[in-house]
């Protein structure tokens, strides 16, 4: 069903892009990220803690759920925006060029926000990797990981050529490509979905839907996406961590992959699913609630319209 509905999606939905002027997308966005990543740190806290090689208990538990709440509140906002901004831009571009070099017929609406989130969400993963990377040192209860300075500290002196550049950024950018390989298949999934869910309902009431109406519509396509996408989200805490409970490195995706079935059973890859989907589904209300209304009201202001 969900494949049928997907390929429906790519098919029927409407062809006209919405048009948000960069500055009001980028200042939404950035908006709507720190109000989603704020709120529900400490669900994303037990994720991750529930990923961790040493365990739930031995990475903290219910204790500390705040750490790295700062990392986290530092790289929202200019990840979140750096995406949105990139999104909306490309939409409207990447819409024309269909229809230039493919023709009204062949031009799918699916593949422009398929193709435009994936290139936002390789934009916004420059900010959100050294974001994550640091952030899950603190939620683990990584050693010299107790403030976030420490923690930076620690990060930059990872130089062990795992990480993009790491003479320079140390393991900053340690999990760039699994997060990219994370990331793209999530925004495959949920924004023809979202997209989708806000046409339909459109056409149901007769008038576009309303925030609220899309923070629903983002919950739903964000839940999804989530459970699908587990598997990577696995595989990328692991990355980033840099090291299973004895302290032996993972020298890539393949060697945790090979490591984590052989060594703890192909289950592990579902580690913190639940979590995960409540997560991004309340995350996906708030986050598209929250762009929808901050968008409605700067196209309102004819400064940023």
């Amino acid at each position: 069903f969900f494949c049928v509905f997907l390929s429906s999606c790519i098919v029927t939905m409407a062809s006209d892009e919405r048009r948000t002027p960069f500055l009001t997308s980028l200042v939404a966005g950035g908006l709507a990220g720190t109000s989603v990543d704020v709120a529900l740190f400490p669900i994303d806290t037990l994720k991750t803690r529930l990923q961790s090689p040493h365990g739930f208990i031995a990475a903290g538990g219910f204790h500390g759920v705040y750490r790295g709440i700062m990392a986290a509140a530092a790289g929202s906002a200019p990840g979140a925006a750096l995406f949105f901004g990139t999104y909306e831009t490309m939409k409207p571009v990447i819409s024309k060029l269909q229809h230039q070099y493919l023709g009204e017929s062949y031009s799918s609406p699916a593949l422009t926000h398929m193709t435009a989130a994936s290139i936002g969400e390789a934009a916004a993963c420059l900010v959100r990797v050294p974001t994550e990377v640091l952030k899950s040192k603190m939620q683990t209860n990584a050693a010299g990981s107790s403030t976030l300075s420490s923690t930076l500290k620690l990060v930059l002196s990872e130089k062990d050529g795992r990480a993009f550049a790491s003479s320079i950024f140390g393991g900053l950018y340690r999990g760039y490509g699994i997060t990219l390989m994370r990331e793209v298949p999530f925004a495959f999934i949920q924004f023809p979905l979202y997209e989708r869910f806000k046409v339909e309902w459109g056409k149901i009431q007769g008038f576009e839907t309303s925030p609220l109406q899309a923070a629903a519509c983002g919950s739903v396509s964000g839940g999804i996406a989530a459970g699908i996408t587990t598997p990577l989200d696995v595989i990328k805490t692991r990355l980033m961590l840099g090291s299973d409970k004895n302290g032996v490195p993972y020298k890539g995706a393949r060697d945790i992959v090979q490591r984590l079935i052989s060594e703890e059973g192909s289950s592990v890859l579902l580690s913190g699913v639940q979590p995960r989907i409540m997560w991004i589904s309340i995350g996906g209300f708030v986050f598209f609630g929250a762009y929808e209304s901050y968008r409605s009201f700067l196209m309102s202001r004819s400064y940023f319209s």
